[in-house]
């Protein structure tokens, strides 16, 4: 009876030291995403208010990246063009020629 203990103590411990030490070895620490590109910033509702309005301010775009249906065409800001996140590589041709025109996207938030 005592070698069974003797053997089978510490091949448990063994094993639960593996096991120990090789979820901690595995652990990553949250790092964010590089990109070679960076939004600029994530702005509040007063700043995009000032640029909603009719007509639409010249060198400013707003862009509604939502699904066209049913979100986009059950209310939108009036002037945003809507280009959704999904077809905004077909889309292109509807943003400005002009480089130093402001774009302001919106979505429906994180999904």
């Amino acid at each position: 009876m005592t070698f069974k203990r003797t053997f089978w103590l510490p091949v448990f411990l063994a094993l639960v030291l593996a096991v120990g030490f090789g979820c901690a070895a595995t652990q990553k620490t949250a790092e964010p995403a590089k990109a070679d590109w960076q939004f600029h910033d994530i702005v509040e509702v007063a700043f995009v208010q000032q640029y909603a309005k009719v007509p639409q301010p010249a060198g400013v775009l707003i862009v509604d990246s939502r699904p066209y249906k049913p979100k986009y065409a059950n209310g939108h800001i009036p002037t945003a063009v809507n280009i959704p996140g999904s077809k905004f590589d077909k889309m292109t041709d509807q943003l400005p020629k002009d480089k130093n025109t402001l774009l302001i996207f919106y979505c429906g938030g994180p999904t």
